[in-house]
């Protein structure tokens, strides 16, 4: 049998279904329309599908409606009306099964990376730092890793930064330049960062993929909710974990080619935010990853309000569309309609553009491959709705929720591991005997003490990560993640 999604049905009076092949769910989407006019219930839709045939998904509550995915649906006038009109006869509601996530640690369980693993390069983006400043924060991570400091929360950073400050002219000497000014930049941002609730973020026990990836004993693909409501007002911070989750899936994957549905399905939503300010060299990499990430078994759907808030070499990549409603009453509304029209493939009964400004609420333009990957031609189409609930959910249902979840008793303690701070700590409290008792001009100097190894340093700091957690990757390295290294060539050359 083949496994597919239902999406909806075409107006009657054709009432013809329109599904998504699940074997080609990893070939990426695009959820778009303006406010108002059905994106999120869309989005509910798809999640919803892919959960019911197996397929875990992450995705982000911007406006804390998404939530109610977690709980059963109630019938309703408007509901019933939208089946009957559909002619679905099956429709059963349903909760589903749901772990909430919160960079924030309130309205789910804490979500952390250590500041190794997010690396200097989306540090730099989340602290807004410029190309002298970031090219400093190179520097003290790859300081760190050469004296064997660990790096896990911001007070590592800023032992180390302080310790860079110490050491500046001779560090300048072996790394490159290190001005004073480009440090105290670097601190005032990381306060900015830490004001923003950014300091929650970094430390550990460090998100683990496979718990983004989770199946329920009878089948059900578990839909990871990222509480955003708070978040996507901080858009560098949401914009860049989220960038930063997608280069770990990418690097820590293994290629699996084409599969009958995907490994994980990651939903990014205001996707406009990732692309606002990103630089030449970013949104190329960024290009790469949704490009090679599909082999990986993973499919990527981008929601935004208008088509060309993707870049173009991104939503051509995108071979499932979702486009509702565009409103047309500026030349820049205008633009987008021409542009959504221009993206599908024609069908002779639709005037795309005129259709675009005409669409209902929960009606939309969709265009899926097929089976074989074969774009299809445009269709109008009434969305079916999801079975769960439409709208948010309480304060106690959601803690109810989160008490019985599965990874509770896994992310909710916070866990304070030596490193950096540590480390240094205790350098400046036991200096050299050398250092605080100089030996008399006459006597013969003490010989000096064997220096540590760079490879000791390294190696003791592997040792370290592999003992992280239980069931963490073994030999996780301190080393920068897929972004760092792909578009490491701006700090390190100095190196």
């Amino acid at each position: 049998m083949t496994l597919s999604i239902l999406l909806g049905k075409t107006a009657p009076p054709e009432l013809q279904p329109l599904e998504l092949p699940a074997r080609i769910g990893n070939r990426h989407g695009l959820v778009a329309g303006a406010t108002g006019t059905g994106k999120t219930v869309s989005l509910m839709t798809l999640a919803e599908g892919f959960s019911r045939i197996g397929v875990p998904v992450f995705m982000a509550d911007v406006k804390g409606d998404v939530a109610g995915i977690a709980m059963a649906g109630t019938p309703n006038e408007r509901l019933q009306s939208r089946l009957s009109t559909l002619g679905i006869t099956d429709h059963t509601p349903e909760a589903n099964p749901v772990i909430f996530w919160d960079l924030f640690g309130t309205s789910g369980h804490p979500v952390r990376a250590t500041i190794s693993e997010v690396g200097p390069i989306l540090l730099a983006r989340m602290l807004e730092l410029n190309d002298t400043q970031s090219g400093v924060l190179d520097i003290a991570f790859k300081l760190a890793d050469d004296q064997g400091l660990l790096l896990l929360d911001l007070e590592d950073l800023r032992a180390v930064l302080g310790h860079l400050a110490e050491e500046r002219k001779s560090i300048s000497t072996q790394y490159g330049l290190v001005s004073a000014q480009s440090i105290a930049a670097i601190q005032r941002s990381l306060l900015r960062l830490e004001s923003d609730g950014g300091h929650q973020f970094f430390g550990e026990p460090a998100l683990e993929l496979a718990d983004l990836m989770r199946t329920t004993p009878d089948g059900r693909g578990v839909i990871g909710v990222l509480a955003a409501d708070s978040l996507v007002l901080k858009p560098r911070i949401y914009s860049t974990f989220l960038l930063w989750l997608l280069s770990e899936l990418f690097e820590q994957l293994p290629e699996i080619g084409d599969v009958d549905k995907p490994k994980l399905v990651f939903i990014f939503d205001e996707a406009h935010l990732l692309f606002d300010d990103a630089t030449p060299a970013l949104q190329q990499r960024v290009e790469q990853v949704v490009r090679l990430i599909r082999s990986k078994g993973v499919g990527v759907y981008f929601c935004s309000q208008f088509p060309d808030d993707v870049p173009g070499e991104i939503l051509g990549q995108l071979g499932n569309r979702v486009q509702h409603a565009l409103r047309a009453f500026t030349p820049r509304d205008q633009k987008a309609v021409r542009v959504a029209a221009e993206t599908f493939v024609p069908n002779p009964k639709i005037d795309v553009e005129a259709a675009l400004t005409q669409l209902a609420i929960g009606e939309a333009l969709v265009s899926v491959l097929s089976a074989e990957g074969v774009p299809s031609p445009v269709q109008r189409v009434l969305i079916a709705p999801p079975r769960s609930r439409i709208g948010p959910i309480t304060p106690a249902e959601r803690q109810q929720l989160r008490a019985t979840s599965p990874v509770g008793s896994k992310y909710d303690q916070p866990l304070d591991r030596d490193s950096a701070a540590e480390t240094l700590a205790r350098r400046a409290e036991s200096p050299s005997p050398a250092a605080s008792s100089p030996a008399p001009v006459d006597a013969p100097r003490p010989p000096a003490p064997p220096r540590a190894s760079n490879r000791q340093g390294i190696v003791e700091t592997m040792a370290k990560q592999a003992a992280r957690t239980v069931g963490s990757q073994i030999g996780r390295q301190i080393v920068r993640g897929l972004l760092g290294s792909l578009l490491g060539g701006r700090g390190r050359k100095s190196w």
